[in-house]
């Protein structure tokens, strides 16, 4: 069945090697689960708005998975996206502050937001308009973009997915404050009690890390996810003999009861129409726009860096069935404002299940599932440390920097956009942006070399729309 679906001989995959990527994908990626609603509801954890949100990104997320595993047939992960849902919330504070509603109706108002960016996406998918669009980004930039995730990648496993907090504050992350401290004194004084737990996180991701590698050079399948698993058991044991604490101690009073009252009463079709249009048309069209922008070239960067990586594009630097994956990726979006959360994308850690062999939507259908198993088992996704998926991020992103070597580096615009995507992407925490930024590089380098005329109008448009976004919509 699986080889008739997924056409599992034709991508050179079995069934075992798409199931360990499934696992390794969820597991680099599982933090989003509770990540999400904290972010969403300002750490309101417990309230009913919490609990909607919690269960909305893990059905959200496997809707949006589960189509991309049978429409497009592609190994990509979906889940609400950083740095989007961080923004999504700044709209909905600036929303209920604006017209005096609660949280909880502000958050409401906002769906309606994600929903209609959802609808535009699916038709833009469907007239192939988002296909173009991704045919417009010069092969230049389009080989730039995977080594750029790249270190965006190594940027999220160093420096700000394990954080630690103390009495003294937090949060403190392991490149920035532990290897950025003059001295070991230095940062011990200032991390107080958080520093036992910073030396452990450093020695788990490195473990982990070299675990990784080292089962990578003996050719074993599932390398990331054993590294994961090997790093998970070192940060447990570490709690228990040197921080004094039960790494499962939470499992004893936890609840495997999938809050459903409360998401039918705040997020499930709780699309506020009428405090939408409280905001006023100009803002509610800006800010449209701007989350329209963001995710598609998030969502475009994240699908071209990925397949370049696992060798799924031509020679032309086009992946098939492009067209699929952009319609499950609006789906997914759609799914994610009908049931409470911010916009719906695929997850650059998507890449995690591509270097662990993942070829084709069976690795996706994994995914997919244990999303909506986590609706039950929440609290033990909970326990695997971040620790350990630092070491995976940090793997990839290493491995994925390889595509620097396919840019024409005696090609200035090539080079020139590529350099300014490998700083942005990671500074500003936005692929979309990177691509923005490169495209206006490599538009303005044509015209001023006197080659306007190899620039095709969708490249201009592209550029302007990027300029606009940047310097003009508010």
């Amino acid at each position: 069945m699986f080889e008739k679906v997924f056409k599992l001989s034709e991508n050179k995959t079995t069934v075992k090697t798409e199931i360990v990527a499934g696992v390794t994908t969820f597991m680099t990626m599982a933090y989003i689960i509770a990540l999400n609603p904290n972010l969403l509801t300002n750490f309101d954890t417990g309230s009913a708005l919490w609990n909607g949100v919690f269960l909305a990104t893990c059905i959200a997320s496997a809707i949006g998975t589960l189509v991309m595993a049978f429409l497009a047939n592609k190994p990509f992960v979906m889940a609400p996206g950083m740095g989007l849902n961080s923004f999504f919330a700044v709209v909905v504070g600036n929303i209920a502050a604006a017209t005096g509603m609660t949280y909880v109706a502000g958050f409401q108002a906002a769906l309606v937001i994600i929903a209609v960016e959802g609808v535009v996406f699916l038709i833009l998918s469907i007239f192939n308009i988002r296909e173009k669009i991704v045919e417009a980004i010069p092969l230049g930039i389009r080989l730039g973009i995977s080594p750029a995730i790249g270190i965006m990648l190594l940027n999220i496993g160093f420096g700000s997915n394990a954080g630690i907090y103390s009495e003294t504050g937090g949060p403190f992350y392991m490149m920035r404050d532990f290897f950025g401290a003059l001295t070991p004194s230095v940062i011990q004084g200032a991390m107080g009690s958080g520093y036992s737990a910073m030396i452990l996180t450093v020695v788990t991701t490195f473990v982990g890390l070299f675990a990784i590698l080292a089962l990578d050079h003996k050719k074993v399948k599932g390398s990331v996810l054993y590294g994961m698993l090997i790093a998970s058991v070192v940060y447990w044991i570490g709690q228990f003999v040197f921080l004094g604490t039960n790494p499962f101690a939470a499992l004893a009073t936890a609840s495997f009861v999938p809050p459903f009252a409360d998401m039918a009463e705040t997020t499930l079709f709780k699309l506020n129409f009428a405090g939408f249009l409280e905001i006023g048309w100009f803002t509610a069209i800006s800010l449209i726009i701007t989350f329209c922008i963001i995710d598609m070239f998030d969502t475009i960067g994240t699908l071209v860096g990925t397949a370049s990586r696992a060798g799924m594009i031509d020679e032309k630097g086009n992946m098939p069935n492009m067209k699929e994956a952009l319609i499950s990726d609006a789906v997914g979006t759609i799914a994610g404002a009908v049931t409470g959360t911010s916009t719906v994308t695929t997850f650059v850690e998507s890449a995690s299940g591509v270097e662990a062999g993942g070829r084709t939507g069976l690795t996706a259908l994994v995914s997919g599932l244990l999303f909506l198993a986590c609706i039950f088992l929440a609290p033990v996704v909970a326990i695997i440390p971040a620790a350990a998926t630092s070491a995976a991020l940090i793997y990839v992103g290493i491995l994925m920097l390889g595509g620097l070597s396919k840019v024409d580096f005696g090609d200035m615009t090539q080079l020139a956009p590529v350099s300014v995507m490998l700083i942005c992407m990671p500074i500003s925490g936005s692929i979309g942006h990177g691509i923005g930024l490169g495209m206006i590089l490599y538009t303005v380098m044509k015209v001023l070399q006197g080659k306007a005329k190899d620039v095709s109008w969708l490249t201009y448009a592209i550029s302007a729309l990027f300029v606009i976004k940047f310097f003009l919509v508010v």
